[in-house]
């Protein structure tokens, strides 16, 4: 077994964790008060978005100092304090590196604006005329990708926000800089890393206009990620420790490159395909229904390709930058528990490492919010105009939008009681970010006393992970192709065979199984439902699955 197969991340967004100092703003001092609650889990790794010395503009992930905490977090004692505390009980702190980008405001880019051209070098500058852009690239967050400055006669790249400078990893100097945060951190103790957008760092040799999308397919996967990242992780020694990669836009092909461990890049990679099976034309920005058998299909060619190939999946339904997923996919009102233990056990018992987002183990939902004013993420306040000024969408189809689609979603702060601020802040104070009105329910105090909640069947989830060495390490085979309802999939190691079938409707629906007399004398491992038996197994080798239940039998 791989060091890492059998373990569970949980990612935190300390901004919207937990509040030990009554400013409304989650730290780092929250996050070390709640390791109880993660032991008693059973995670693994605490992998935590930026702390670091930041103007906020894109919530951390523009970093103006990589060694430098950020003041309402914490200190840099406070940070020793946490992995201290971490280590005592076992579990491992993963940081996110932001190494595709900096903060313009970071001494780097500072320097280069005052002329330096040794950190110049650090950025990507291009001479041109102030009213016409290198190339018509668009920025993620929309708009251009490319800022004039006009003291220099020189454009920047920025792939995301203005305030995001893209670091010029051709310059070795730029690598050995990165290289000495990951020592630097490494030193003080944490024990693995999580890389930023990181197969976008390497961009072409000739920028041109891209007339066929946004500029992406020149610069994604580039021409020398690879090299880039065996020789950041070789000369680092982190080899060893835990590391994933978050791939925008990127192909199975090169993610079990970054993920085979022969080739000495990462443990394993985040790929987002099928958090995109919702966007119309593959428009975030656009609503439509998700498409299940897109969903089945992505996940088969994904697990299946990775498999033959040798590479390692993170496994993981949200994070901060998505919705809640029991909001996309599940039914947050009729079959709230229901579909949210489903989503769970289809993600955490396929092949690969197994990512919880704060909140993912109660169910939390999006937030419903009904105004502008209500959010903060600088995209989603950006698409708020875009899509009334340029896309002719009326005031209500965008909040519709953005109920759906913003990053927001995943950021409100963590739901520990079902009190007003949620137990996140004293009640006397007003979070950075609104604690939303609907299903209070899903808090931690609640759930922790509740043996049937959301909570409860997630730390079975995980206990099981470690408990069968077959969800580990099993190799994974799919069935019931046509039924686009249901997820079936099988682990197999040695004579062993795990059946694991998800409806993923409100429906109750037939599914097949292999062998329907192996099925029911099978031992069921976990049932959405909860009743712990195995569902009654029909003359035609099929049996019945109820809206949104999930079920893992073991032959």
């Amino acid at each position: 077994m791989n060091s890492f197969h059998d373990k569970v991340i949980y990612q935190i967004y300390p901004k919207s964790f937990c509040d030990s100092n009554g400013d409304g703003i989650g730290d780092i001092n929250g996050i070390t008060s709640k390791l109880d609650y993660l032991k008693d889990l059973g995670v693994d790794y605490i992998w935590s978005t930026p702390f670091f010395k930041s103007p906020q503009n894109d919530n951390g992930y523009d970093v103006a100092d990589y060694l430098f905490i950020e003041p309402m977090f914490g200190t840099m004692e406070d940070v020793d304090r946490l992995i201290r505390e971490a280590d005592k009980r076992g579990i491992g702190l993963m940081f996110d590196m932001v190494f595709n980008h900096t903060s313009t405001s970071h001494e780097w880019f500072q320097k280069a604006l005052a002329g330096d051209p040794k950190y110049q070098a650090y950025y990507i500058f291009k001479d041109g005329d102030p009213d016409t852009p290198p190339t018509n690239w668009e920025s993620k967050f929309g708009g251009s990708a490319w800022e004039y400055v006009p003291t220099l006669q020189k454009w920047y790249l920025h792939l995301f926000d203005v305030s995001q400078a893209d670091l010029n990893w051709e310059n070795p100097e730029v690598r050995e800089e990165l290289k000495n945060v990951i020592r630097f951190w490494k030193n003080r103790g944490v024990k693995g890393f999580r890389f930023d957008v990181v197969n976008l760092i390497s961009k072409p040799a000739v920028f041109e206009d891209d007339h066929d999308g946004d500029g992406r397919r020149f610069y994604t996967d580039g021409r020398h990620v690879h090299e880039f990242l065996h020789e950041l992780v070789h000369d680092t020694g982190i080899q060893d420790m835990i590391t994933v990669g978050e791939m925008s836009s990127t192909s199975l092909d090169n993610c079990i490159r970054y993920s085979n461990p022969a080739n000495g890049e990462l443990s394993m990679a985040f790929s987002f395909h099928h958090l995109k099976i919702d966007y119309k034309n593959g428009d975030k920005w656009e609503l439509m229904p998700p498409d299940l058998h897109h969903l089945k299909d992505l996940f088969q060619t994904w697990q299946v390709g990775m498999q033959e190939g040798h590479g390692w999946n993170a496994l993981f339904w949200e994070n901060h930058d998505q919705p809640r997923i029991v909001s996309r996919l599940g039914d947050d009102q009729h079959y709230w528990r229901e579909s949210a233990k489903m989503l769970g056990t289809m993600i955490h018992l396929m092949r690969g490492t197994p990512y919880v987002f704060q909140g993912e183990e109660l169910g939390m939902t999006n937030a419903h919010f009904t105004s502008i004013d209500q959010y903060k993420d600088v995209e989603s306040r950006n698409y708020y105009r875009i899509l009334m000024e340029e896309r002719g969408k009326s005031k209500e189809e965008t909040l519709k939008i953005l109920q759906e689609r913003s990053r927001d979603n995943g950021r409100t702060p963590m739901q520990w009681t079902g009190e007003e601020n949620a137990g996140f802040t004293a009640d006397a104070v007003t979070p950075w970010i609104e604690v939303p009105d609907y299903k209070k329910e899903a808090n931690a105090k609640d759930e922790m006393g509740d043996p049937e909640s959301i909570r409860a069947y997630y730390k079975k989830l995980i206990g099981l992970r470690k408990e069968y060495p077959i969800i580990a390490d099993g190799t994974i085979a799919f069935f019931d192709d046509d039924n686009d309802s249901v997820m079936a999939y099988e682990r197999r190691e040695g004579e062993q065979s795990l059946l694991v079938l998800s409806n993923m409707t409100a429906d109750p629906i037939r599914a097949a199984v292999p062998d329907g007399k192996a099925f029911a004398a099978g031992k069921t491992l976990i049932d959405s439902y909860g009743e712990g038996q195995t569902a009654a197994v029909h003359e035609d080798s099929t049996i019945t699955l109820r809206p949104y239940e999930a079920v893992a039998v073991l032959l």
